[in-house]
């Protein structure tokens, strides 16, 4: 592969995010679905490639596109390659000029938001491995392992699921870096679509506390757009640039982080190939990326320990992290084989309705007793990243309550940084294919169940906690 194919694969990706822009800012469904340029021009490139564009030329008497679509092999083999390469640069930033509090800390301020987190995440795993282990496995044949592909696609999204593929493939699930992707896409759509549709019903039924049903979005925010006079700061500048240039530095930090990452996975294997190796494999095949996770939180301590961590900028690394994810969602869209889709639609429709379900039953019967008081805009904060990753969250979130008078994204925000370095892309996402193909399916299904019983029990129980205590505070004193 030619130097002069990877820059083009390159400028090519970021008109396509271009492409994807202007439909934001031109169509009104796209608004009204707040899909991302990235999500839009990744399906404009699908539709450009091989399995739309390349048959229809052929069903009009042209082989010529039937391989490569309008771009050519060259282009889609670069792409394919580039979500599990960039994956690692969106986790090494994760945490990089965040302050980190102690995980204990975080679970007693936000107890119910991380109750609910996990009571979305492990149930995931748990219906996943149920239907297949009584329905894909006996009736299609498929392996057990396509019962993760719920939490990867769906709390991990096209970055998990992208970043997945290697290990997939090398655990002989050729199908399904395909089939988490396409999770993923389904995932981001109707976490949208029945996101807003809840926020409509939830307003209409007094169960918002934030916005009513005057609120409105403005226009700018419908098309992703600031105001002239509205921009926010990108970053700020933490080194002299006659020195070295500031996003340079966080490059810098952002590689620093991944080989530590990458130390670190040599390390555990290393310590496997001399111990187990011989009767058990799991290390093997994790992959790099939540261990640069933990490479960019090693940096973040040790700045923090040292008096430097005013060298990182919090704003600066959202910059890259969000051109890693954005570029990274559309070679992965662009680069997707509907093929393996069509061949498996029936166990690909059958995980994707029982995440669905589950996670709207999780939504409307136990946030408002995990949660109390602002339920509703603190739990479809965790429904949108259950369905779509965290900007998903984010989105719906905004739109509950425009303004932030809840607590919603204060307990959002702790809660990730619990919450993120086990599941949607986490240690537990990674290891989960390598232990299914070692172990089989029901250690992990049983590991899982008694999560999701011990989240449903905890929120359940520090709910009723919580109610009680609201209503002995606003009770009138006795005489």
């Amino acid at each position: 592969m030619s130097a002069d194919v990877v820059g083009l694969a390159l400028v090519l990706l970021g008109l396509i995010v271009l492409l994807g822009k202007l439909i934001r800012v031109r169509s009104k469904i796209a608004q009204k679905l707040f899909l991302p340029a990235s999500i839009l021009g990744g399906f404009l490139a699908l539709l450009l490639g091989p399995y739309v564009f390349g048959n229809l030329a052929s069903l009009a008497g042209t082989d010529r596109f039937a391989e490569g679509g309008l771009f050519g092999t060259q282009i889609l083999e670069v792409w394919g390659t580039l979500p599990g390469l960039l994956i690692s640069v969106v986790f090494a930033a994760l945490f990089m000029g965040e302050s980190i509090p102690s995980p204990k800390r975080a679970a007693r301020l936000l107890g119910p938001q991380l109750s609910l987190g996990v009571t979305f995440a492990s149930g995931q795993y748990v219906f996943g491995l149920a239907l297949a282990v009584l329905v894909l496995v006996p009736i299609f044949g498929m392996t057990p392992m396509a019962g993760a592909l719920i939490e990867i696609g769906f709390e991990g999204g096209h970055g998990t699921a992208a970043g997945m593929a290697p290990v997939m493939n090398e655990l002989g699930f050729t199908e399904g870096p395909d089939l988490a992707l396409g999770m993923a896409t389904i995932g981001i759509v109707s976490g949208i679509v029945i996101g807003i549709a809840a926020i409509n019903w939830a307003v209409r039924t007094g169960r918002t506390e934030v916005i009513s049903a005057s609120t409105k979005l403005p226009d700018d925010e419908l098309k992703g757009l600031y105001s002239k006079d509205n921009q926010p700061s990108a970053g700020q500048l933490t080194v002299r640039s006659s020195s070295v240039e500031s996003m340079t530095l966080h490059v810098a930090f952002i590689a620093l982080a991944i080989l530590v990452g990458q130390l670190l996975l040599s390390a555990l294997q290393w310590v496997e190939s001399v111990t187990w190796a011989d009767s058990v494999k799991v290390f093997e095949y994790v992959p790099l990326f939540p261990l640069a996770m933990l490479g960019g939180v090693i940096i973040q301590l040790v700045l923090d320990k040292t008096g430097k961590l005013h060298l990182i900028d919090r704003g600066s690394m959202m910059r890259i992290q969000g051109l890693a994810l954005d570029l990274l969602i559309v070679s992965a869209l662009a680069s997707l084989s509907l093929k393996a889709i069509a061949a498996n639609i029936g166990p690909f429709l059958l995980l994707a309705g029982v995440g669905i379900v589950w996670n709207v039953v999780v939504l409307f019967f136990l946030a408002r007793r995990y949660i109390p008081k602002y339920w509703f805009e603190r739990g479809i904060g965790d429904f949108g990243q259950s369905m779509g990753v965290t900007a998903t969250g984010l989105i719906l979130m905004r739109i509950a309550d425009p303004e932030g008078k809840s607590p919603a994204y204060e307990a959002f925000g702790y809660k990730q940084l619990v919450f993120e370095p086990f599941f949607g892309g986490g240690l537990i996402t990674a290891a989960a294919m390598p232990l299914i193909y070692q172990f089989g399916p029901y250690p992990l299904l049983i590991g899982m169940g008694v999560l999701l019983v011990a989240s449903v029990s905890i929120g359940l129980i520090n709910g009723r906690r919580m109610r009680r205590t609201s209503v002995a505070e606003t009770s009138p004193a006795q005489g």
